[in-house]
């Protein structure tokens, strides 16, 4: 390992800065946290995935915009540090890294529920801890090797997704009349708002969960090949793409079971897992279960390598200890691996500890970190914009309906606040003020008088 900061590699091509993207936000939201969202808006989430689909858009585009003028390590961390001032650029930086620690420990979590599906005699604690070595041991290889391992991961559960929906069309078009398969269970129990659209506004919130990770394409814009192209290619497919595949993966699922009939027992029951088994296709549950199993350490895979390139990103602006600026001949930042994985760790002993309903709190926990994340990549957009006009640049990828679509994103992020606080999760939307006052109070102990909430005034 060099002994002063050095430099990232650009090792990953397009293919894999698609994946890694799809990667990131094709995982838990869809394939195990939908059976809540299900359970309470009916065949009305369709619509929920829609919005939740075009919000992650225009904000894909915001940050798209400031990637392509500069693609750097830190992303939305480097650019609230550069265009708004130096506690913002350390409050997005640190609690995007917050985040994905959280975002780990959920998918583990996860991951130890599908294991138990096949072996229930197996605690979930010894699969995390397996699986976390592996996954630790992918990141500390060069990030050619990481960005192929999550081209392919991610490769599975895309296929996957495109062979049940194939599937899914099939049944419904080859069903008898008596099975109970056809489109029409969309609107025929109880209607397309079986809850009235109550039923989906107060699921908005956990929705979104499901959308998370999507930014992963900025992180790794600073080891991108040909950012200017790749990154904008990126950001226009991938985003439909996913929409494309939470929205058809749904109309699919609730034509081949009505969704008053499935058997929701909480957050561990997969609803895809649930449709093929209760359709009498018990192999094809096996395999949904194993490729939720993929999606779920494809997120965590992304997560890991976006922890560790944002805590690199942090120390090379001075907002994180110098040692984490340190990669060795293959451009890896050890230190910041090793560091974001010892804290995911402790998501052993949660596992071992903490009751089932662990991962309904903990999925809310991350939503609001997600929410604040979001809110600072579209205010951090409005001040580059400002900048931009302030110097007389251009920009070669503009974001959409620019100012209207930061005013959209900031209107339906206070939506969002209001149903967690709602719907009896006060304590994720009070963690948000709580920790901005304490990376306030750290960022002032570290940088004694330099606090400027807006350094560009």
């Amino acid at each position: 390992m060099s002994n002063e900061p050095t430099n990232l590699q650009r090792g990953l091509k397009n293919r894999h800065i698609q994946l890694i993207a799809m990667g990131g936000a094709i995982g838990t939201g869809l394939f195990l946290g939908s059976a809540h969202v299900i359970e309470k808006a009916g065949p009305s989430i369709i619509l929920g995935y829609a919005i939740g689909g075009l919000i992650v858009f225009l904000i894909m585009r915001q940050l798209g915009e400031m990637i392509v003028h500069e693609p750097v390590a830190g992303s939305f961390s480097h650019f609230a540090n550069k265009y708004w001032g130096k506690f913002p650029g350390f409050l997005t930086g640190w609690n995007y890294w917050i985040l994905y620690i959280l975002v780990a420990m959920t998918e583990l979590t996860a991951v130890g529920k599908y294991i138990n599906y096949w072996w229930p005699q197996i605690p979930a604690w010894m699969s995390v801890l397996f699986f976390f070595i592996v996954i630790t041991a992918v990141n500390l290889a060069n990030v050619k090797f990481y960005g192929e391992s999550e081209f392919w991961l991610s490769i599975i559960k895309v296929t996957a997704i495109i062979s049940m929906i194939v599937f899914g069309i099939y049944l419904i078009l080859t069903a008898d009349v008596t099975s109970g398969i056809a489109f029409s269970n969309l609107w025929s129990h109880g209607g397309f708002f079986p809850n009235g659209f109550d039923g989906l506004f107060y699921m908005l919130a956990f929705l979104m969960f499901g959308f998370g990770g999507i930014e992963l394409v900025g992180m790794a814009a600073a080891e991108a090949k040909d950012p200017e192209k790749t990154i904008p290619k990126a950001i226009n497919q991938v985003v439909p793409r996913i929409l494309i595949f939470y929205v058809g993966a749904m109309i699919i699922l609730l034509s081949l079971v009505p969704w008053n009939q499935l058997n929701f027992g909480g957050l561990d029951k997969s609803p895809f897992v649930m449709v093929f088994s209760m359709i009498g296709i018990a192999w094809a549950a096996h395999l949904v279960n194993f490729i939720i199993l993929t999606a779920a350490l494809s997120v965590y895979n992304s997560g890991m390598y976006a922890n560790s390139r944002m805590l690199y990103g942090l120390a090379m602006q001075g907002n994180a200890p110098k040692i984490f600026t340190k990669t060795n001949k293959q451009g890896v930042p050890i230190p910041a691996v090793l560091f974001s994985a010892l804290l995911i760790l402790a998501c052993v002993p949660l596992n071992y500890f903490l009751p089932d309903d662990a991962l309904n709190h903990l999925m809310y926990i991350v939503v609001g970190a997600l929410v604040l994340n979001w809110l600072m990549i579209t205010l951090t957009h409005l001040k580059f914009k400002r900048a931009l006009r302030t110097t007389n640049q251009t920009s070669k990828y503009p974001a959409l309906w620019y100012p209207l679509s930061n005013i959209i994103v900031i209107i339906f992020i206070g939506i969002v606040l209001y149903i967690m606080w709602d719907q009896g999760f006060k304590e994720s939307v009070l963690m948000i003020p709580i920790w901005i006052t304490l990376m306030l109070v750290l960022f002032d102990l570290l940088n004694p008088n330099k606090i400027d909430l807006d350094e560009s005034k």
